[in-house]
């Protein structure tokens, strides 16, 4: 008999049962109900949706007297594919969508996570109200951030604008040089609070243990936040900066919005704004089909560059440890 049936047999006087392990039948069950709705919204709106997108990209529609006349659906092979790489304004707006994620997300990861830190620490007056603070921008849905933010753009309405004119200083937010900086800023005001939020929380489940062998060993504040916590939240950094790039390339109502304003941003200016105009616009779905397939390449790209970059980086840093 055992300690623990021993121990129980002392309490209650009568033979602790046996614990009766599930059949495979009923874990498969269990399995199959827990991950059944996930499933069937996964297939409904992501596989679903992609498998289609997938086939008319290889079909265009084309119209007969002068396109009033009736639709005739051809396939077209790789043709519409060929056209999107071939198109000047798609490859111009991927560029300009990397170099938003190259600004953006830095910023925003590396940001957060001081403030993670700062909170965890212990040193921040007020932390609960503190976190409010930095979340209620994410609570503010992204078309109202780009409209406050593009009436503080636009000069002769903005008070900033018109503040930095009083003082001399002369700043055009959607000039050439500062226009992706400030499609920057906007993301950087919505996201970052709750950015933080997803870091504090896995700083909070970092064991206390840890924390107080590092200050018996006498390591200070930093070198604790850098060589214990920091290492320790690694995987929820890496999740975070995936999730971050995936929505970066999705970059589509601020610059939409901004377009009202400047010249600078056109209907094709990224992607998104590419696929929307192929589609709504030019009612070319099979061009728009095939751009949104070449748009989920490159973020299946990136997310396994990050997930590799970072598997890497784990195991460099489990040999040197």
């Amino acid at each position: 008999m055992s300690a623990l049936d021993t121990r129980v047999l002392g309490r209650t006087g009568q033979e602790a049962p046996e614990r009766v392990r599930p059949s495979k039948r009923s874990q498969r069950l269990a399995v199959g109900v827990l991950l059944g709705p996930f499933t069937l919204l996964l297939v409904a709106v992501f596989l679903v949706p992609v498998v289609y997108a997938a086939y008319l990209s290889f079909f265009s529609t084309t119209h007969s007297g002068l396109g009033f006349g009736t639709a005739e659906t051809t396939f077209a092979g790789v043709r519409n594919y060929a056209a999107v790489l071939a198109d000047p304004s798609f490859v111009r707006g991927v560029g300009i969508t990397l170099l938003y994620i190259a600004l953006f997300v830095p910023l925003v990861v590396v940001g957060a996570l001081v403030l993670a830190l700062l909170l965890d620490s212990g040193l921040v007056v007020a932390r609960q109200l503190s976190q409010t603070v930095l979340f209620v921008p994410h609570a503010v849905p992204g078309i109202i951030a780009a409209v406050i933010w593009l009436y503080l753009y636009t000069p002769g309405l903005s008070p900033v604008l018109g503040a930095l004119q009083r003082l001399d200083l002369e700043v055009d937010f959607l000039g050439l040089q500062l226009l992706v900086p400030s499609l920057v800023n906007i993301a950087l005001w919505s996201g970052l609070g709750y950015t933080t939020v997803i870091f504090f929380a896995a700083l909070r489940a970092v064991p206390r243990e840890l924390l107080e062998a590092a200050s018996i060993d006498g390591a200070g504040a930093v070198r604790t936040a850098l060589r214990v916590k920091v290492p320790l939240v690694r995987a929820t950094v890496v999740t975070v900066v995936m999730f971050t790039v995936i929505g970066a390339l999705q970059l589509f109502t601020e610059p939409m919005l901004m377009g009202q304003v400047t010249p600078l941003i056109g209907t094709r200016f990224t992607p998104n704004m590419y696929i929307f105009d192929a589609a709504f616009t030019r009612n070319n779905y099979g061009l728009a089909s095939a751009a949104s397939v070449l748009l989920l390449l490159v973020c299946c790209t990136l997310s396994y560059l990050v997930s590799r970059g970072a598997s890497r980086g784990t195991r460099r840093g489990g040999e040197e440890a």
